[in-house]
């Protein structure tokens, strides 16, 4: 990736974004371990305006990098709510992943505590149940890293 992007997204430079893409960036570029503009956009939390006019250039939102963490799980990690909702509306499988580690969004939303991104992966059918590789599931996570607001709302769904 330029490093003209890394610096106008580092900056939150909505007004420079725009002009870059008008000039012909491209908008899904990728840094050399393959995270793409709107990854970048999400890690450096620029503003929803950015993220918006990122899809709205057609970002890749469903790309992966060389990990297999996607732009989804990008937007957990990095606490975007917006984003979230987002691709849920946009019909998201929230149950896939590409992770080599079986890791999935519903498991990051549980290791960072992200409470609102669980309990709408959960409605949006996420699978509790679904192992890792190491045979973990999300309520193991939070089990493990006690995270009790977590734990209280994967049993309160295990009972529902």
């Amino acid at each position: 990736m330029t490093a003209k992007w890394l610096t106008l997204l580092q900056d939150n430079d909505y007004v420079g974004i725009k002009k870059y893409l008008k000039e012909g960036a491209d908008i899904n570029e990728r840094t050399e371990s393959e995270e793409n503009v709107i990854s970048c956009a999400l890690r450096f939390r620029c503003d929803n305006d950015i993220i918006e006019l990122l899809v709205e250039h057609g970002a890749d939102v469903d790309g992966c990098d060389s990990e297999g963490v996607s732009v989804f799980e990008c937007a957990i990690t990095y606490n975007n709510l917006a984003f979230v909702e987002y691709m849920i509306a946009r019909g998201i499988n929230v149950n896939e992943t590409k992770r080599k580690s079986g890791f999935t969004p519903l498991m990051a939303a549980t290791c960072y505590g992200r409470v609102k991104m669980l309990e709408l992966i959960l409605q949006a059918g996420g699978d509790k149940e679904r192992l890792d590789n190491r045979g973990y599931s999300a309520y193991d996570f939070a089990r493990k890293m006690q995270k009790k607001s977590m734990l209280a709302l994967l049993e309160h769904e295990e009972n529902t």
